[in-house]
Order: C-alpha cells, then sequence, then structure tokens
C-alpha cells in the first residue's frame, strides 16, 4: 500500500468552503479503484488554518490513475481554491497499519 500526503494552508475566511470542498473529495473517493482510507488531520498553528490529507491506495498505480478521474480532479482542483499554499503532493509506502477490530470494545477510561 501507498500514501499521498499534502499539506494545505487555508484562506483567511475559507475554512468553511475548504471543509465542503473535502465531502466532495471524500465522495470522489469512494468511487476509486484502490482507495482505501482518508485522513484529514488539523495543523498546529494557532490560527487552525493548516491541514494535512492523507490517503491510503492499495498500489501506486492506483493512486496515480486517481489523478485521471474527473470528478476526483474537479474536487481537487476546488480544495485547492481555498488554499493560499500547498505542499506537492507525496508518495509514502505504508509500512504498517492497524485499525480497530469491530468486535473488540474498547475499554473505558
Amino acid at each position: 500500500m501507498v500514501a499521498r500526503v499534502t499539506r494545505y494552508g487555508i484562506r483567511p475566511g475559507k475554512m468553511q468552503e475548504f471543509s465542503a470542498t473535502v465531502e466532495s473529495l471524500m465522495a470522489a473517493l469512494d468511487r476509486l479503484e484502490g482507495f482505501r482510507v482518508f485522513l484529514l488531520l488539523g495543523g498546529e498553528d494557532s490560527n487552525g488554518r493548516q491541514a494535512t490529507a492523507i490517503s491510503v491506495w492499495e498500489s501506486a498505480e492506483h493512486m496515480k490513475s486517481s489523478e485521471n478521474d474527473k470528478f476526483y480532479y474537479g474536487a481537487l482542483k476546488a480544495l485547492m481554491g481555498c488554499c493560499e499554499s500547498f505542499s506537492p503532493m507525496h508518495q509514502h509506502e505504508v509500512v504498517k497499519i492497524k485499525f480497530a477490530n469491530a468486535g473488540v470494545k474498547q475499554a473505558s477510561s
């Protein structure tokens, strides 16, 4: 599996539009072959205008072919329109991945 990691600097006043556009992007991801999981992480900045997106794919080929999907590309283009900066998309190999087991109860604290 591989992961695509991108960092975004969101324009002032564009957080709601950014969030709505992320919803469109997530809908697009569900349509793409090889897509496994998407995470959007908030930044550590005090103004709350930084975000990091991580998408995990079954293979590098699946990840690269996603870039040719018109709906996905359109959502990604709209997302970048909400940003004053964004890093190039970086590809990383997923060395380990673990999700909670659906049937296992979590210990309460």
